[in-house]
């Protein structure tokens, strides 16, 4: 091991040095020649630091893929949140418009903010005659009627929203089962 002291004042004598002259290395344009031993060695390590190379760059783009999958998702549970909070507003515009006091420039920014909603991705669902599923419905009447197939939602009390595949909010509705018609009795002779 090679120590070189390159202070500018000699710590002994507190005097100034003279720069030493530095060794240049010499370059030729020959070609080095090496054993086979050293070159595989070489050719090794080469092979190594590649393979690290290329670990690293996928292991970025793997990490910039997943970065941008978090943010589209934080963005869009954001965004869901945002809505969820406005489903009130959305409840009493319907029952407005049910009333019939939905008219006029009240007409018009209730548009604008069903729009608007549904433009950032707010579905509206649950509506009379489709069939009852438990995972977006949720029941608060039942009844039995032979008119009907199977489990139907005959009346819609507060409508459902989802936001994408998310479930906002489920809908209450009235179910009715399907209830068979009543056996008519022969008569025995």
């Amino acid at each position: 091991m090679v120590v070189r002291d390159r202070r500018r004042i000699d710590p002994e004598s507190g005097e100034v040095r003279q720069p030493e002259a530095e060794t240049a290395e010499v370059v030729t344009d020959e070609p080095v020649v090496v054993g086979d031993d050293v070159a595989a060695e070489l050719k090794t390590q080469l092979d190594e630091r590649t393979a690290d190379l290329q670990r690293l760059t996928a292991e970025y783009a793997n990490y910039r893929k997943r970065v941008e999958r978090d943010r589209d998702v934080v963005i869009n549970n954001a965004k869901a949140q945002v809505a969820g909070e406005l489903l009130a507003v959305l409840d009493d515009i319907e029952r407005a418009a049910a009333h019939g006091d939905l008219t006029g420039a009240f007409k018009a920014v209730a548009d604008k903010l069903v729009s608007t909603l549904q433009k950032t991705g707010l579905e509206p669902f649950a509506h009379e005659g489709e069939a009852f599923d438990p995972s977006v419905h949720e029941a608060v009447q039942h009844s039995t009627s032979p008119d009907v197939d199977g489990p139907t939602v005959t009346a819609v009390l507060r409508r459902g929203y989802r936001f994408g595949e998310k479930l906002v909010r489920p809908a209450l509705v009235a179910v009715t089962d399907h209830e068979p018609a009543p056996a008519v009795a022969e008569e025995n002779s």
